[in-house]
This record gives structure tokens, sequence and C-alpha cells, in this order.
């Protein structure tokens, strides 16, 4: 089963209120309108895109080690996934489909990353919890997100729907703001040019990890 077969199945049965999620459908209507107030926005076509130039960054794993965009582009190409958190079940089978791909990019020469806003304690228990043998990275502030053109705020009613459901990011996050990306994919050549960027506003789609092959392969070639 595909990536987005998987999280339309699990959208169904959300939307759908099916134990043991239960949501009410008011709920669902607040989500669904955030998200299509962001698709309006325009928001998406301004993040950055294939052919512009990738922000540098020096982020820190759960452990508190530091990794620079710079130096995983010195081995070869960089696969980045900025997601929003551990809390998002959306986020987690992204990630874990990432995972069953890994060994394939690993074979292309890439490096894979993720790229969250939340604290390093919640990262270690993305990496637990999905089974993951890829950094996660924390972004404090979103700092890095925005450079990419993906921070956005949530609208003070989604705020107070988030702090209705118990799902509070500053606790998360260790930021007030009350930011999030929006979803990214993005392959990075060596020499710092974005070979592919796939920024969707609707957090409940995801691009197939396989798309990063044919990319990885041609980075390869001309490397």
């Amino acid at each position: 089963m595909t990536l987005q077969a998987k999280l339309d199945a699990f959208k169904a049965d959300f939307q759908a209120g099916k134990p043991p999620y239960n949501v009410p459908p008011s709920v669902i209507a607040t989500m669904q309108r955030a998200t299509a107030e962001l698709i309006a926005s325009g928001a998406a076509a301004r993040a950055l895109k294939a052919g512009d130039r990738a922000p540098a960054f020096t982020l820190d794993e759960p452990d508190g080690r530091s990794i620079a965009s710079a130096d995983l582009l010195a081995r070869g190409s960089l696969v980045i996934s900025f997601y929003r958190g551990v809390w998002c079940p959306y986020c987690n089978m992204e990630l874990q489909s990432l995972q069953e791909v890994l060994p394939e990019f690993r074979k292309l020469g890439a490096s894979l990353v993720a790229i969250s806003p939340q604290n390093g304690a919640n990262s270690r228990k993305s990496v637990r919890q999905n089974g993951l043998a890829f950094p996660i990275l924390s972004d404090p502030h979103n700092t890095v997100a925005a450079a990419f053109g993906l921070r956005f705020a949530l609208p003070d009613y989604l705020v107070d729907l988030y702090k209705s459901l118990k799902n509070d990011l500053p606790a998360f996050n260790g930021d007030e703001s009350w930011t999030l990306p929006m979803p990214g994919r993005f392959v990075i050549g060596q020499d710092g040019t974005i070979l592919y960027a796939e920024v969707n506003p609707d957090y409940t789609r995801r691009p197939e990890p396989e798309d990063m092959l044919p990319v990885l392969r041609r980075a390869l070639v001309a490397a």
C-alpha cells in the first residue's frame, strides 16, 4: 500500500469518528476550515522550489549533537522531510514510509533527515515509536522551516481547538508562538541547489518516498 493510501484510509476513519478516535464533526469542520484557509492563502506557492538555493543550517539531534547541512552535503545528496511533530499521525506514517526507503537512499549516496519544531525529548519519542534510523533534528521557533518558506501561524480558532484537545504545542516545542511548518519534502544536491521540492498546505497529503529515487539517481550520475 502506498503512503498516500495509508493516509487516506486513516483520514476516512478519523473523519468518520470511528473508534478509537470518536472525533466530533465540529472538530473535523474546524480542522478542514484551517486547511482550506491555508491553501487559499497561497503560502505553499511562496516556499522554495526546485532550482532555488537551499538555506544552510545547523540543528541539534535529541542528544544535543549538532548536525550541519554542509557536512551532510559533503557526503552526497540530502533528503529533508519537514514535519509537524510526534503528535501528528500523518507525520508518523510518513516517517515510517521514509524509513522503509532509507536503504535505497543510502545506496544512492544520499542522507536523510527529518526536521520539526519539537524539542529533543519529543524527537527521541519520534525515533523510538517509529523505529527510525535517520536523524530527527529540532528546529526551535521553526527558524529553518521559515527559511524554506514553510512556517505559518495557526489561526486563533485553531489554537483554541488544539488547547481543548490538550494538544499543547508550546509544551511539545518549547515555543509559545503557535507556529508549524507546512509538510515539505526536499532533495538538495551537493552544490546546495534544490533538485526536488514538494510542499502541501494540506497536511493529509504527502509525496511518496519513492518519488525521490529518480532525482537521487540523476544527482549521483551528475556528481
